[in-house]
């Protein structure tokens, strides 16, 4: 997380930085869409092939700004430099600001200090189509909780494979655990069905490997499918598309998240199929730079 020290122009003001994301082919908020494309659209920005920055904050009335980026490299190493508890001065310099966005995409827990509370700007008269950015909805379930799951499928995976016993269920079984209210529950707030309680061959399991099987052939949208790293020499793949999502290592099984079955989270057994599926996956997807 930034230092409110930072600070980067946002329209007239000064912006106090609070956090930054990433928004490329390899590394976007998936809450905001299912491919890098969707993502940027949601933003009102094209889809560069080098991607933006997203600088988050407020001004000193307090208000939500989202600034834009096109060094992508100077976010990347604020991002890094604080995950390692660093202290970094995130300042872009105005030739690579791409924008000011009012609003903020995602929802942020904290503020700065000294200002008041955030608040989207007042709208500028002469901006009639520059509503303020808000977060998805994700008080019920839909695309933007159910990537938020898979979301946290991918970085909890230990605590979520420890629940799968691969002797109770066969390739493309479906069942076991649910995530809460949010999206992105972990493994020791999971419940639901065992994966041996469901029959094989669910429905919704098979279109998804169908669908993930034509990305091979007919490559989708940038950012559909994302490979990143994982232990040993195993890969971490997420694959998404219309209704669902899907969390898998190379070396191992898959889990599903789909649309109309709010909650769910189905497990893929290796079986025949699925290892060299994922293998075809990672060698198309998006890596990051």
């Amino acid at each position: 997380m930034a230092g409110t020290d930072d600070a980067v122009a946002a329209g007239d003001d000064a912006l106090y930085v609070l956090t930054a994301i990433l928004l490329t082919p390899a590394k976007f908020p998936s809450v905001l869409g299912d491919d890098y494309p969707e993502a940027c659209a949601a933003l009102g920005l094209a889809p560069l092939a080098d991607g933006y920055g997203l600088v988050l904050g407020q001004d000193g009335e307090g208000a939500r700004w989202t600034v834009v980026v096109d060094d992508v490299s100077l976010v990347a190493v604020a991002i890094a430099s604080w995950d390692c508890g660093m202290e970094y001065e995130l300042s872009p310099d105005e030739d690579s600001m791409v924008a000011a966005l009012p609003g903020w995409p995602l929802a942020l827990a904290v503020a700065a200090p000294g200002v008041p509370a955030p608040h989207d700007p007042e709208p500028d008269p002469e901006d009639g189509d520059n509503a303020p950015l808000t977060p998805p909805d994700t008080e019920t379930w839909g695309p933007a909780q159910r990537r938020l799951g898979a979301d946290e499928i991918a970085l909890q995976w230990a605590a979520w494979r420890d629940q799968i016993d691969d002797d109770q269920f066969a390739d493309t079984t479906g069942g076991g655990a649910t995530p809460d209210g949010g999206g992105a529950a972990a493994a020791d707030e999971a419940s639901g069905e065992g994966p041996e309680d469901v029959a094989s061959g669910h429905e919704g399991v098979q279109r998804v490997l169908e669908q993930a099987r034509g990305y091979v052939d007919t490559p989708p949208p940038l950012g559909r499918v994302r490979s990143a790293f994982a232990s040993g020499d195993a890969r971490t793949l997420r694959a998404d598309g219309p209704g669902w999502s899907m969390v898998a290592r190379t070396d191992d099984i898959a889990f599903i998240l789909l649309d109309d079955e709010p909650g769910e989270v189905l497990p893929v057994g290796r079986g025949a199929e699925l290892p060299s599926l994922l293998e075809a996956l990672d060698k198309m997807a998006v890596r990051p730079v």
